[in-house]
């Protein structure tokens, strides 16, 4: 009898690794921020679980890695976090720099910002995957550029990138928005967010956004 292949399993978000047997899971870190607390318990389950490794990913993430899948539930109770969406259709990661909370240089509160997006959307189910990301100054730490929605502080406010990407195909964000507040900055991502829904593109912004033109993209976005 054919042994069956062993794929990602969504519902726990758990993804399966090289070998095919074992799981990484990466449990929800918002804007990347951590306690003392929170990394003193993923070293104990990293331990507990004999992990293979504890990766940090470009999504600000803690990746718990060579986890056996009857220890999935267990590992997730004891880590007592929710699973980041590393996996899946949706809103994937708000990637968020310092900004004026910590960084000499920031221009913009990118971390009050950061936090409010990821609040709302991460997660969010949409016909297509999804990034955000959110700088708090033009060096762009977050690499806004590059993101689905894409948001870079300067002295006047934030400027909005829509439609960027760093995948096999590297696409820079269209510009359209500046000196947007952070109460703007919210209503134009749910603008977004809701054309995404409603078009109903398995395509990602860039792509839709090539297709279509910018400007027809504002428009039907009511932007």
């Amino acid at each position: 009898m054919t042994e069956t292949k062993k794929t990602d399993i969504l519902e726990k978000g758990a993804i399966i690794q090289r070998d095919g047997e074992t799981y990484a899971i990466a449990p929800h870190t918002p804007a990347g921020l951590l306690t003392p607390a929170i990394l003193r318990n993923i070293a104990d389950v990293a331990e507990k679980y004999d992990l293979a490794a504890i990766k940090i990913s470009s999504s600000q993430r803690i990746v718990l890695v060579g986890l056996k899948e009857e220890d999935i539930d267990s590992a997730w109770a004891d880590l007592n976090m929710k699973p980041g969406s590393a996996i899946g259709i949706c809103v994937r990661s708000v990637r968020v720099c310092p900004g004026t909370t910590f960084c000499k240089r920031g221009k913009q509160d990118s971390m009050s910002l950061g936090l409010k997006l990821d609040e709302k959307y991460h997660g969010v189910q949409l016909p297509a995957k999804m990034k955000i990301g959110v700088s708090g100054c033009q060096f762009s730490c977050a690499e806004s550029a590059v993101r689905d929605i894409g948001f870079v502080g300067d002295n006047n406010g934030f400027k909005c990138y829509v439609g960027g990407s760093a995948s096999a195909m590297p696409r820079i964000g269209d510009l359209i928005a500046e000196g947007l507040s952070e109460d703007d900055a919210l209503a134009l991502t749910e603008k977004i967010i809701n054309y995404a829904k409603e078009k109903n593109s398995k395509k990602r912004l860039g792509k839709l956004i090539e297709e279509i033109g910018i400007d027809t993209f504002k428009t039907e976005a009511g932007i």
